[in-house]
């Protein structure tokens, strides 16, 4: 028999990562939130996951996390099926995913010096970002590295460019 403070508890751990998640992710309008005077001081090496997206957009949208994790999920299985059916697709402004076949190849085992084999063909899927996502990820790329030279000059002791 489970006593009933044990299901309270159980309760009030869901609320306390809900509430958490709201605090993150609810109020943003755009992910990652900006960074103060427009550049980026630190690398985060969080990832985006399919909840956080569900979560996002559940609290933009105000649907319920379910429905928008079942829309999310049908749209994810949706690109499955047709990479699986070698039928690429295509997302403006975000990219296109195709279905390729690698080359066969001879492969090495470095412990056994002399022996070779062939590595056979097998399906992958290529990737290449669209204009808008290639642009912003070019505009991060410049941000991340004006923060590193400014990382390595505060680190030297060099006085500011500004």
């Amino acid at each position: 028999m489970i006593h009933a403070s044990a299901g309270k508890r159980v309760a009030f751990r869901v609320l306390l990562e809900q509430l958490r998640l709201l605090k993150f992710y609810g109020f943003c309008d755009q992910w990652p939130p900006p960074q103060p005077h427009g550049t980026i001081t630190k690398i985060d090496m969080s990832k985006l996951t399919k909840r956080d997206i569900v979560v996002s957009i559940s609290n933009q949208t105000g649907m319920v996390q379910h429905q928008v994790f079942d829309v999310v999920q049908r749209t994810l299985d949706k690109i499955t099926d047709s990479l699986a059916n070698n039928i690429p697709v295509e997302l403006r402004n975000f990219g296109v995913f195709q279905p390729r076949l690698t080359k066969p190849r001879v492969g090495r085992n470095p412990n056994q010096p002399g022996s070779s084999f062939v590595i056979p063909p097998r399906a992958t899927v290529k990737f290449k970002a669209g204009k808008v996502m290639r642009q912003r990820v070019e505009k991060l790329s410049r941000q991340l590295k004006e923060a590193a030279e400014r990382q390595t000059e505060t680190e030297a002791g060099v006085p500011s460019r500004e």
